[in-house]
């Protein structure tokens, strides 16, 4: 695994506990909706604009990216 695949999978390993103690959910929970609604393909789409921003930005985009996507969490 290259370093640059290393720092991108723990980025969104970070963004994917804070989106969980945002919403008060496990990190296995926080995973399966981020997965569901697009929020991991959009961290890993977008990882060269988004891990230029605050993690606290990070969150509220997979916020706005899943609830556009059918997610509850807002």
């Amino acid at each position: 695994m290259s370093k640059e695949q290393k720092d991108k999978l723990t980025y969104m390993i970070y963004c994917i506990r804070l989106f969980g103690e945002r919403y008060n959910l496990f990190p296995k929970q926080a995973h399966s909706y981020l997965k569901r609604y697009g929020g991991l393909a959009f961290l890993d789409e977008c990882y060269a604009a988004e891990h230029m921003l605050s993690l606290e930005d990070a969150v509220e985009d997979l916020s706005v990216i899943c609830h556009r996507n059918g997610g509850g969490l807002i």
